[in-house]
């Protein structure tokens, strides 16, 4: 039978109380050693409180205990299931994850918002951040390259609320994606030429769409002799090249100093010499100067941004340049776009929970006021559902035009008749 909220509470409060910090510190590590000692502390906590405890429910509490003081608390089991990928805490009784696309309850709970919150700012101290009332908002990266984010009352009107994006043991691979019913293999084929022959290449997508694991899937077809940067918010990317350097921003610190923006870092990414700059998102002023690094020399750099379809990735690219204050006109930064991006790939995470490609489109130019985009692939959905009640449908290959930039890049890197197998051309 499951112990009271209260007795929970009680038990614990009186355990961190009687807690010698000498002697804990050196345990963090240990966890066998650890829930000896915190055993320990609870026999002594329960025969102070006049409580009796049979022997599972000391050992629930103990591992309970233990959790909190290694950083986790109630989520250590959900960060070790490798079914989850997402872990989402909307207050201390509802937790949420993420599995094979779908989100779905779980049984875990913290105590109370008091502990939930003692976790979030012990996850964010490990990782050399601050969580407290001047500063409620927290974005970070775990130890082990997941991604968190941390919001607390007054900001979090029910409680801290915790989402965790974990970071996936093993890169996934553009088979696995065919595998996985996200592209055919056409469109593996054209993407590993795409990412051969520098294209300029954009990825577009809603939250949780897969925009990074296609980046880093795309990104191990860059040659190993290239130099590349990679600039990030929370580092995700997982390149395997011999030659890469990478970048993370920084918010400010404690006196708001120290920031270093993504802009900061493509500026000064420029005077690294790179061959290629990999973008792990574009959100705003940076844009313009990921545009003019594609437009002067480093071609093959790929970014990612939220749009929902191609041509809404390019009118998200115009108002992130606006963004820059450059006072630049509109033309001058349509025909900035059009030079610098070859190919922008639209993924969507579907409501049956899969991730699939469903446009690669080609920036073919300008007539008038318009950037004219032509698909090259697209995946079209069936009206009914398969067996297993997962979306069907196809994915259509839509040929290139004579005056690809695709194939003139496919020419320079003699990918030529590798391309035109794909796309059946004499």
């Amino acid at each position: 039978m499951e112990l009271a909220i209260e007795i929970q509470e009680t038990l614990r409060d009186g355990v961190l109380k009687n807690i010698e910090i000498n002697k804990i510190e050196h345990l963090v590590n240990d966890r066998g050693q650890l829930l000896h000692e915190i055993g320990r502390l609870l026999e002594r906590v329960c025969g102070q409180q006049n409580l009796y405890l049979n022997t599972q429910a000391q050992h629930d509490v103990t591992e309970m205990i233990v959790d909190e003081i290694m950083g986790f608390g109630p989520l250590r089991p959900l960060l070790e299931d490798d079914t989850v990928s997402d872990i989402l805490v909307n207050g201390p009784s509802m937790i949420y994850v993420e599995r094979r696309g779908k989100l779905e309850r779980t049984d875990c709970r913290f105590i109370n918002n008091a502990q939930l919150t003692d976790i979030a700012k012990r996850l964010v101290q490990r990782v050399g951040r601050r969580l407290d009332a001047t500063q409620p908002l927290v974005d970070a990266r775990l130890p082990d390259g997941s991604r968190l984010n941390v919001a607390i009352q007054p900001i979090a009107l029910d409680g801290t609320s915790i989402s965790i994006r974990k970071f996936g043991k093993r890169n996934i691979e553009l088979v696995d994606l065919v595998r996985f019913g996200a592209m055919d293999g056409a469109i593996a084929n054209f993407l590993v030429i795409a990412a051969r022959c520098r294209l300029n290449i954009i990825i577009s997508g809603g939250t949780g769409s897969g925009k990074t694991t296609l980046l880093n899937a795309l990104s191990r077809y860059i040659e190993p002799d290239e130099r590349i940067i990679t600039m990030e918010d929370a580092a995700e990317l997982r390149l395997m090249q011999p030659h890469v350097l990478r970048m993370e921003t920084r918010l400010a610190g404690v006196e708001n100093t120290g920031m270093v923006t993504m802009r900061a870092l493509l500026i000064n990414s420029l005077r690294m010499r790179p061959d290629r700059i990999i973008v792990g998102e574009c959100r705003g002023e940076e844009s313009f100067e990921m545009l003019q690094a594609m437009n002067t020399g480093h071609d093959g750099s790929m970014s990612t941004l939220h749009a929902n379809n191609p041509r809404d990735a390019i009118s998200r690219l115009e108002n992130m340049v606006m963004m820059a204050g450059m006072n630049i006109p509109i033309e001058s930064i349509r025909r900035n776009i059009v030079s610098a991006i070859n190919l922008v790939i639209q993924v969507s995470r579907l409501n049956d929970g899969t991730r699939k490609i469903m446009n690669i489109s080609e920036v073919m130019g300008i007539e008038g006021d318009r950037v004219i985009l032509q698909d090259i692939f697209s995946f079209k959905s069936h009206s009914e559902r398969d067996e297993n009640g997962k979306i069907a449908g196809e994915f259509i290959n839509h040929g290139l035009l004579m005056r690809s930039a695709v194939m003139r890049n496919a020419v320079m890197f003699s990918l030529d008749e590798e391309l035109k197998k794909i796309f059946n051309m004499e």
